[in-house]
């Protein structure tokens, strides 16, 4: 039987099994995402109810084999992460994120570590959508979809600030070199300048984020499937002036 301790971890959705436990889905920065049963912790006298919740970073041991192992120990490492707001959205959106795209037991320490930073930005009291896009764009690099150079200089196929790509979704970015003005809207079409922006992941600039917000979509969205996010709802409500009520909420957290 394998047995792992005191490894980092953040919870990234857990849900009630049977009568008093639940099966938690982790994040790890050796062992990537997978699920542990936390045995007991929903019985009154747990105390350990209360530490398996999003954003808390936590130390855990666990042991077993197969696809679900037993979760033996868990403490916390550090203090809770406090989002509010469309910063507690984001984080939600994150965390779905790696729930839908990461494979069961596929490490990715830089990805984890980057997920830690992501959050303690995100502590802030309004969002500021550059660290969505930043998220975004170096979970798809760790995923095998860095499809635009880090650099502006020195890449293999050098993206020229005044041409026009298109992205294809089998092929990527192809160039279209100048275009011409009604082609603009399209939204599949994007000036070379603001991607090189984005690869270098320079936010100075509403242009770029919102071309980086429509790049990413483009992608993830034939990743993702006909799976819903809540967290998208959230922040469509809040966009709309409604506050999402404890159940939607509810359904991130928990259950």
């Amino acid at each position: 039987m394998k047995g792992v301790s005191l490894q980092g971890a953040y919870v990234l959705h857990r849900r009630p099994y049977r009568e008093t436990s639940f099966l938690v889905d982790v994040f790890t920065p050796d062992d990537g995402r997978f699920t542990v049963v936390a045995k007991g912790v929903r019985k009154a006298r747990s105390n350990l109810q209360g530490l398996l919740q999003s954003f808390t970073p936590l130390t855990i041991s666990w042991q077993g084999n197969g696809e679900l192992v037993t979760l033996t120990h868990t403490e916390m490492r550090g203090e809770l992460k406090r989002l509010h707001g469309d910063c507690l959205f984001a984080g939600f959106y994150l965390n779905e994120l790696l729930m839908i795209l990461l494979q069961k037991w596929d490490p990715h320490p830089a990805l984890f570590q980057w997920y830690e930073k992501t959050l303690t930005l995100l502590q802030a009291d309004v969002l500021e959508e550059k660290y969505l896009r930043s998220f975004e764009k170096r979970l798809l690099e760790e995923l095998g979809y860095g499809l635009l150079p880090k650099m502006a200089v020195n890449a293999p196929a050098m993206i020229l600030t005044d041409h026009y790509y298109r992205y294809v979704p089998e092929d990527g970015l192809v160039t279209v070199g100048a275009c011409v003005n009604e082609s603009l809207q399209h939204p599949h079409l994007f000036a070379g300048h603001l991607l090189l922006n984005i690869a270098n992941e320079n936010w100075q600039d509403s242009e770029t984020l919102s071309a980086a917000k429509r790049l990413m979509r483009l992608i993830l969205t034939p990743m993702l499937g006909n799976r819903s996010l809540h967290s998208r709802k959230l922040f469509a409500r809040s966009g709309m002036g409604s506050s999402p009520d404890k159940r939607q909420i509810g359904k991130l957290l928990a259950n």
